[in-house]
């Protein structure tokens, strides 16, 4: 058996080592973790760019990648500590993003300002627990290559959204977004989808 799956099998040993890595009510890994152990564990490809006024509130015991000539600006947040979280090639995360694992995004993907991405969902089910103390569950968002997502969009967990997708600024994602296809609105539906006949962007036929 593992060292990491030692620890998450014992509750007393979890909490010590979860001490360790994260202050007492807190969420951002320690001082420590994020300068001398987290550069032997995660990737950042060459010519990356990270503001210095970026929060990474990154875990070792997950994942975390960023692709060759990427970029994260000031004010945003990326978070694997409920799941993985990878960034392809020359892909931008813009002003205040974000990002709450597990989440993959491709590569020369643009992501505006105040976008939202989360895998992440609370339990509200038991009326007599707080949702912030219920079961944590989590679903994979996946972003295929060459897509862009508008100003304060938000997606949910467990959607995928489609190679050459266009999610307009203000839109809620709850679903799929098939390729080549131009979402909006809260949820966000297809307005505009692309057709390999007339090489143009069509409206669907309702």
């Amino acid at each position: 058996m593992s060292i990491a799956n030692v620890i998450k099998s014992n509750p007393k040993l979890k909490k010590v080592f979860h001490w360790m890595l994260i202050p007492p009510n807190d969420f951002r890994p320690r001082w420590w973790i994020r300068n001398f152990v987290n550069p032997f564990f995660h990737k950042k490809g060459k010519g990356t760019i990270v503001r210095y006024r970026t929060r990474l509130d990154l875990l070792p015991f997950n994942s975390f990648s960023l692709g060759a000539g990427s970029v994260i600006e000031d004010f945003s947040v990326l978070n694997n500590g409920v799941g993985d979280l990878s960034i392809g090639h020359h892909t931008i995360i813009g002003i205040g993003n974000t990002i709450i694992g597990p989440v993959q995004i491709g590569n020369h993907v643009m992501l505006a300002q105040n976008v939202v991405i989360s895998g992440l969902n609370h339990g509200y089910e038991d009326i007599n627990i707080s949702p912030s103390d219920q079961v944590v569950t989590t679903k994979l968002i996946t972003i295929s290559d060459d897509v862009w997502i508008g100003a304060n969009a938000v997606i949910t967990a467990g959607v995928r959204i489609g190679k050459h997708a266009i999610v307009g600024g203000g839109s809620v994602v709850t679903k799929d977004v098939p390729d080549y296809c131009v979402v909006v609105g809260n949820p966000a539906k297809i307005i505009k989808r692309y057709s390999f006949e007339s090489n143009t962007w069509e409206r669907p036929v309702l």
